[in-house]
This record gives C-alpha cells, structure tokens and sequence, in this order.
C-alpha cells in the first residue's frame, strides 16, 4: 500500500515527483466560503522556494500556484481545491550515476527494495521537491484557522544552537536561515559554505510556535493534537524526530519542575506559570502556545564519494552531481509551518464537529 494522503476532516494529497512536468495538491474538506487566490498562496511557496540565496539549492523554480478546481469569484466552494505547482528547472542527466547505484542515507535502496522499480530522477516521491505542494495546501488551512498565529524558525544549525537569551523575532525574516539570533545566524554563514566547500552538508533544528490555539482542539488517545502533530512532522523528507514542548528534556526533570502551575486568569481561564508540555496535556489543547521542535538530518546527495552498491549488489562509490541544499533544514522552516497548520486546521473542524 502507499498513502499520499493526510488528515481526517481536512484531508490533503499530494501528487507529482521531483523531476516530473508538475506537482500539486488535492485538498479536501475545506469549508466553504473562505477567501481564497492564488496571491493568498504564493508568499508561502515564495518562503520556501528554491535559488533565494547561496546557502540553499540553486535550482530555479518559480513555483508558481495555479488553482485548477475549487474556488470560484475568489470564495471556497466546499469541493476539492486542486493546486498545481510547474517544474521547470530539471536536470535529469545530474541522475544517472543514481540510476546506478544507491546514495547512502537517500531512499534509494528502500523505495526499490519495496517497489522493485523507482525513479531515480531527484529521488521522485522522496525528494524534498513535494513539500511545495504541502506548503500550498498549508495556505489553505491557514484560511481555516484565522484565530491561530504560526511562526517557525531555525534554534540549530550544524550542531551550533542560538542563544535563547538573544531570542529577537523581527530577525526571523532578516536573513536566509530563518533564525531569530542574529549573531548565530552570521556564524551559521560560515558552517553551510565550508559544508558546501568540502562538498559535504549539516543538519538543523526546526521550532514551530503557534499562538492562539483554543482550549480544547484535539481528542483523547487516537487522535491526540500531540500525536497528529508527530505524525504530521516526522512525514516530512528528511525529519528524524519531534519533540512537543521540552521533548526529551522533559525526561531529566522532577515532577516539580515539570509541572505547569496554574492561577486564575483574569477571565476565569488558568493563568500558566510555564509551558514545559508545550501547550498540550492528554491529547488537548491547553490554550497556552503549542511548541513543536523537528530535527533534519544532513542533505543525502553530496559531492564527497561515498561507499556503496548498485543494484546487482556489487560495491561501488557514488558522489552526488546536480543542485542541492547543504543544509536542508532551512527550508524546512516553512514546510514545518505548513504541517502544524494543517493539523490545526483538521483539529479545529473535528472538535466542531463533536462538540459544535
């Protein structure tokens, strides 16, 4: 079995491969009568496109969103919205040593030891190239979701983290790494060129905040806010991991100070003293900010040779040609941004549907 599609509700599924004519996305499920254009969708793809700048993969594509079914006279109509997203910039010959041998830490050897068969061209399903079409659909539940405020930037990058304590917002979309620490980010400048230099890559840490989040969105047990957020995150191409509020840190701590204490609000709702469960408890949304933190792992296609096997199991080396990302947690930042709306966007019509 494959699964292409994501949600309960709010469902989306996405289409398309690396080196193919087009991607896209069908997205299912919105209600109707939303504002929805295509200028509502660009700015997010414009975020995560490829080529803005030496630190990224200089692959040009324009990324442009073309909305094929369901939205008329600018309005959702509660039938699928169909978005399609051109690939203009392939370079399928970068390929053919991938045709031949399996790049260590890709999925090459796992798609074809389960298909028998795969495109080798960019990786086809399991290249990065399908977050644009998450990121379109994540504009769509953003109009679902207007009471929610979502921003996600980079706390690490190659090992060196940024200094909470230098923490300033407005830096966020200041520079090409997404990262609320100036200084942090000049350094990060050098560790992304010598990766590219030595023809290598460096992994990141993504930290999604969304503010807003009403008490009460999630369930119980199977369908967990916590538990649609995991999945949701660890779909994405190279994620390795998530954590929701302080993670595995939260294993090194007491009981006591685990704990978030609470006093009464000024509209009768808790006033919380802290924030270590990350804005959710048994599943539900507390009302406090949800925190979702994503590990990427190092770019898989690089310069340096590795150690292999091609397809007849015989030893080989292959280096990686072509165009990629030393570090492609950074443009994971908005693809993060996209799944948590996604998931909030599905969680909210759930708990309307339950609870009215």
């Amino acid at each position: 079995m494959s699964y292409n599609t994501f949600g309960r509700v709010f469902r989306f599924t996405t289409w398309g491969e690396s080196h193919g004519p087009a991607l896209g996305v069908v997205v299912d499920g919105c209600p109707p009568g939303l504002p929805l254009s295509e200028a509502d969708i660009q700015p997010w793809l414009d975020k995560r496109r490829p080529g803005t700048s030496r630190f990224t993969t200089q692959r040009q594509e324009p990324d442009q969103v073309r909305i094929l079914s369901g939205v008329f006279e600018g309005r959702t109509t509660g039938t699928p919205i169909s978005l399609m997203i051109e690939n203009v910039d392939q370079r399928s010959k970068d390929y053919s040593d991938v045709a031949k041998a399996y790049r260590p830490g890709h999925a090459d050897y796992a798609y074809d030891a389960k298909y028998g068969f795969r495109d080798y061209r960019g990786g086809g399903r399991s290249s990065a190239r399908e977050t644009a079409a998450r990121v379109a659909a994540g504009a769509v539940a953003r109009a679902v979701i207007p009471e929610v405020r979502i921003v996600a930037y980079l706390v690490e990058l190659g090992g060196d983290p940024i200094d909470r304590a230098a923490f300033d917002a407005s830096q966020i979309d200041a520079n090409p790494f997404f990262c609320p620490d100036p200084a942090a980010a000049i350094r990060w400048e050098a560790i992304v060129d010598a990766a590219r230099k030595e023809g290598s890559s460096v992994g990141a840490i993504v930290e999604c905040v969304a503010e807003g989040v009403p008490a009460g969105w999630g369930a119980p047990l199977y369908a967990k806010l916590d538990s649609e957020l995991a999945a949701a995150m660890i779909s994405i191409n190279a994620a390795k991991g998530v954590e929701i509020g302080d993670g595995f840190a939260a294993a090194r701590l007491t009981g006591v100070t685990n704990a978030d204490p609470m006093r009464p609000g000024p509209d009768g709702t808790p006033a919380f003293l802290s924030n270590h469960a990350g804005g959710i408890a048994g599943g539900i949304a507390t009302g406090q900010p949800v925190v979702v933190r994503v590990p990427f792992k190092p770019t898989s296609s690089i310069l340096t040779p590795v150690e292999t096997i091609d397809r007849d199991g015989q030893a080989a080396e292959i280096r990686t040609k072509g165009r990629h990302d030393p570090c492609v947690g950074i443009r994971g930042v908005p693809v993060v941004e996209a799944m948590m709306a996604l998931v909030l966007a599905d969680q909210k019509l759930l708990h309307r549907a339950q609870v009215g």
